[in-house]
């Protein structure tokens, strides 16, 4: 247990920061499951339609620390290349 005023402080501001952390990571994690579900049905138009929630889902969590740069540019890019497969 913390002893200083200032390390309680911190725990407490970390629980809260956990949570916005863990909401963002969700989101993500959500919608990148939901244009991998559409693209293994073959649902070109309606995945392309949610392409633009995933990017700013994942730009989110990188803007917040949660995933890194090239971690996001990565599932950005193979989420079109899926996409990209089934529409041709």
């Amino acid at each position: 247990m913390p002893l200083i005023k200032a390390a309680k402080k911190a725990i407490r501001s970390d629980v809260k920061k956990a949570v916005f952390n863990l909401r963002k990571k969700r989101t993500m994690k959500s919608v990148e499951k939901e244009i991998r579900e559409l693209v293994l049905r073959k649902k070109a138009g309606e995945a392309i339609a949610l392409l633009p929630k995933a990017y700013k889902a994942i730009d989110k969590a990188t803007k917040r620390g949660i995933i890194k740069k090239n971690t996001a540019s990565r599932k950005k890019s193979r989420l079109a290349q899926a996409i990209k497969k089934i529409s041709q």
